[in-house]
């Protein structure tokens, strides 16, 4: 922050399109107090948390059932490898189409990027519980549902923690990006109308807020996470380290 202040000090860049960081800082205090920006915050994270969640209710069942049978795995994996690699914001001129340009679109692109995240974790999860163990299981007589419960559901857990954690990101800026490119409602729109109106502080300061949400939003998953799953291996690693 010491450099950039310095090179917009010394304007090494344009001062124009990179003011100081004081002076971003002091847009960022400007913005605070008033309900603007928090209203934007609130269309931004409710586009956010509104996705992410269709996306793992979707995905979680999904996940679990195209892991665990190697059949429906087969069947379906030409149409996920289709589908995963379509870029998200490839599909904002077909979501403004169906949707138009509002909340249902933005929670349509976030449910469809944060999908895939979530989806592979929960695959891998299942794939990834050693054949050892299902067999264990049977040999106690442990019935599907026990089995799900007891064996299944708690390996896979981790997987899924890691999904959405990463889907949570990847949500964030589909989010943002919906708002920036079509004019959705929140952080993004208000970035644009900032550039639009040459308040550059402003801008930086709108950039700055979206940044700080994104690190904070990242930082919950982890803690909730950690919290979560305290009883896994990787996590007491963590705590002892």
């Amino acid at each position: 922050m010491t450099a950039l202040e310095l090179v917009a000090r010394f304007e090494l860049l344009p001062s124009r399109w990179f003011p100081p960081v004081t002076v971003v800082l002091g847009a960022v205090a400007d913005l605070l107090p008033t309900g603007d920006l928090w209203s934007e915050i609130g269309r931004t994270l409710w586009g956010w948390g509104v996705g992410l969640a269709v996306a793992a209710v979707l995905a979680i069942p999904l996940g679990m059932l195209v892991g665990s049978v190697e059949a429906i795995y087969r069947a379906l994996r030409v149409v996920i490898e289709f589908l995963r690699p379509i870029p998200s914001v490839a599909l904002l001129p077909a979501a403004v189409l169906i949707f138009g340009i509002g909340s249902s679109m933005k929670v349509f692109l976030v449910a469809f990027a944060s999908f895939w995240p979530i989806l592979f974790q929960a695959i891998y999860g299942v794939q990834d519980i050693s054949p050892g163990v299902k067999e264990t299981a049977r040999a106690y007589g442990l019935g599907p549902v026990s089995r799900f419960m007891r064996v299944i559901l708690p390996s896979t857990l981790p997987y899924v923690a890691t999904g959405l954690r990463i889907s949570s990101a990847i949500a964030l800026i589909l989010a943002v990006t919906s708002e920036l490119v079509v004019g959705a409602p929140g952080l993004g729109q208000a970035i644009a109308a900032a550039h639009t109106a040459a308040q550059i502080p402003t801008m930086y300061a709108f950039i700055a807020v979206t940044g700080t949400l994104g690190w904070l939003l990242n930082t919950a998953f982890q803690a909730a996470e950690a919290r979560a799953l305290h009883w896994h291996p990787a996590q007491r690693e963590k705590a002892v380290v």
